[in-house]
């Protein structure tokens, strides 16, 4: 959440952040008028109390009409402190409530539009030419079923549409991701972790995907337990309700996880494959960083994207993402987004999000510098999901033959293999 003290201070900049993500502007005016009704009762309820503390002294003292009186008075004071004190509680409970529904602020350099109205900030590979090469490329999924590593049919029939299996090459070939995502992490100073797939509803909404993201979300409602749709969920809850000291920060983690998604509002986007799928496993990067250097540390989890995927060796760009196409808790959003052959475009890979001190706010995660105590501030960034940069590495390293070029980085990880060969034809 904001800082209501920023709210009170400058609405206009509230104002202007909603209107750039295509919220509700008019929730600013409604969350200001809550707050003042919030701290208002606050104060009535603070004169009655002490009006009644005062009187509890002055009654053992009095006698006759004037004890009386007193006694009237108090009893009078006993149902204004009481109706006040309920007062003030629902003015809180409705500026939580309405708190929790605006975004974070958005970045003053960030394009404003939607999901089309990116900037491209970098270009880096260079897209193969298959018809300069004599050959037509193949997409993913015919490569995976000739590789013996894709097998949608049986996913569906097991869990149903947009499930799949990994086997043979394919099951390697995530592992060998897996592992190798983790080894860049750990040489740059991330501690490998192993998270939770199932979280309480406070770790849910404090991450900020109980909003506008709900609906893309899976609820147990016999556990009251939600699977996350990435580990940035139980990372950034880690160290829920927790002080920091300074000289510990930044804290970097590398979190595996499965990511289970509903997908909803994408009917009839993506249906071949393996691109946009319910469940999937994601290598995730996140820091917990003083709030001064969550600029300088949302350029390095950008570097090391960019360093993961010229490592697998493919064609990217990365994009400054357009305010409206931002989640809730980001204030600003670069995407690397690799070619796709088959596609003829560039598609996401990987996303680094600077959310400030929005997620720290609502987990009540603080610093502590000496004798001052504030939020700090959390970022994340995926590092690899897996079954698209699969798909990404079988269409750019495929050849004619239906075997795919493995990148350098991934073989020793892959017992030596260059090539994934062919088990069917």
């Amino acid at each position: 959440m904001i800082d209501l003290r920023l709210l009170r201070e400058d609405p206009d900049r509230v104002r202007a952040s909603q209107r750039a993500r295509g919220e509700d502007v008019a929730l600013v005016d409604a969350l200001l008028s809550a707050d003042e009704r919030r701290r208002s009762s606050g104060v009535r309820f603070d004169e009655l109390r002490a009006e009644q503390k005062q009187l509890g002294k002055q009654i053992p003292k009095a006698t006759g009409d004037e004890k009386a009186e007193l006694l009237k008075r108090a009893e009078q004071l006993k149902a204004d402190v009481k109706a006040a004190d309920a007062e003030r509680d629902a003015a809180d409970a409705e500026t939580q409530e309405l708190l929790l529904k605006l975004g974070n602020l958005v970045h003053p350099d960030v394009p404003v539009g939607g999901e089309e109205d990116f900037v491209t900030l970098e270009t880096h590979g260079t897209i193969r030419d298959f018809g300069a090469e004599g050959f037509e490329p193949k997409d993913h999924l015919e490569l995976g079923q000739l590789l013996g590593a894709i097998d949608v049919e049986r996913g569906a029939k097991v869990s149903g549409s947009r499930f799949y299996f990994l086997t043979g090459v394919g099951a390697l070939l995530e592992l060998a991701l897996v592992n190798a995502a983790i080894a860049q992490a750990t040489a740059a100073g991330f501690t490998p972790m192993l998270t939770p797939a199932l979280v309480r509803p406070q770790s849910m909404a404090g991450t900020g995907f109980l909003g506008q993201a709900s609906q893309d979300v899976y609820h147990l409602d016999k556990d009251d337990l939600y699977l996350v749709g990435t580990s940035e969920v139980p990372l950034a809850a880690y160290h829920m309700d927790e002080i920091i000291d300074a000289d510990r920060l930044p804290l970097r983690y590398a979190g595996f996880s499965p990511c289970f998604r509903r997908e909803a509002g994408s009917h009839g986007k993506d249906t071949r494959g393996i691109f946009r799928v319910h469940q999937f496993d994601k290598v995730e990067m996140f820091s917990y960083v003083a709030p001064e250097d969550s600029r300088a540390e949302h350029q390095r989890l950008l570097e090391w994207e960019k360093q993961w995927l010229t490592s697998l060796e493919l064609p990217f760009r990365v994009i400054d993402v357009a305010s409206g196409d931002l989640g809730a808790s980001a204030a600003r959003k670069y995407d690397c987004e690799a070619w796709i052959p088959t596609q003829g475009k560039y598609r996401e890979l990987t996303s680094t999000s600077d959310c400030t001190e929005f997620q720290s706010r609502r987990l009540s995660i603080r610093v502590r510098e000496g004798k001052q105590v504030k939020p700090l501030a959390t970022l994340n960034g995926t590092l690899c999901a897996v079954p698209r940069t699969i798909v990404a590495i079988l269409e750019n390293h495929q050849q004619a033959d239906g075997s795919v070029r493995v990148p350098e980085v991934l073989r020793p990880y892959l017992g030596g293999r260059e090539v994934l060969e062919p088990v069917s034809r």
